[in-house]
């Protein structure tokens, strides 16, 4: 089943946005009076009927709408912009895929990509999230430095991921199951001893992902992935 994404369906008089409004036209070849799947990235899948096949701007009217309800808890992951854009790409969407609520990129000492755009990793998102066929879409913040984001309260449990000898407790056994939690990631120089530091100080617990050396996206998508099966 092919899906279209408007988040404002139900606010703009039924108008696909202007790309997904060419994929639906120019691309798929739909023409007026054919039924189409929409969701609005806010839990609404719509059955709608193509009224004005404008490659451009087109029209639907929405003859049906189910929705699906959000899970009880926020996985929110934020991690450090890899060096290779591809590589925070594959995470977006694998984790998107698999199931996160919000990812905040992070800029810590050791970031070797200090700027991203953020547009092209909301299409990634929006591509990974029809994909999976889920009903919500995840929130994509702006990017944070690394003192200002451990200072903000969260709700839930709080864990930094780190490499360092001394941290040997994993992830699974330190997460409620249920809760909201936030994790950070590093960068591939994992985080200096000052932020580790910062972090322990605003309340975020050491863990461990494993015995082996994970690659940013990689450790990444392994704590998205645990707390989701973990929640299973």
């Amino acid at each position: 089943m092919h899906l279209f994404y408007e988040p404002e369906l139900l606010t703009n008089n039924g108008m696909l946005n202007p790309d997904e409004s060419h994929h639906c036209i120019r691309v798929l070849r739909h023409v007026a009076g054919d039924h189409i799947k929409v969701i609005d990235g806010k839990g609404n899948l719509f059955t709608c009927i193509i009224t004005d096949a404008n490659q451009k701007k087109c029209k639907v009217e929405i003859e049906h709408r189910q929705t699906q309800a959000p899970v009880d808890y926020v996985t929110h992951i934020a991690v450090a912009p890899t060096k290779n854009i591809d590589r925070l790409e594959w995470f977006l969407e694998k984790g998107t895929e698999i199931g996160i609520e919000i990812i905040t990129p992070l800029l810590c000492t050791n970031s070797e990509r200090r700027i991203i755009k953020t547009e092209r990793l909301e299409k990634v998102i929006t591509s990974a999230v029809k994909q999976s066929l889920d009903l919500w879409m995840p929130q994509l913040m702006p990017l944070s430095d690394f003192e200002t984001f451990v200072k903000q309260p969260f709700e839930g449990d709080k864990f930094i991921a780190h490499c360092r000898d001394e941290n040997d407790t994993h992830l699974k056994l330190q997460y409620t199951r249920g809760k909201s939690v936030t994790i950070l990631i590093g960068p591939e120089g994992d985080f200096t001893e000052l932020e580790i530091e910062l972090a322990l100080q605003n309340g975020f617990k050491p863990v461990t992902l494993g015995a082996k050396r994970l690659r940013t996206e990689t450790a990444a998508l392994v704590a998205c992935h645990t707390i989701r099966l973990m929640n299973e």
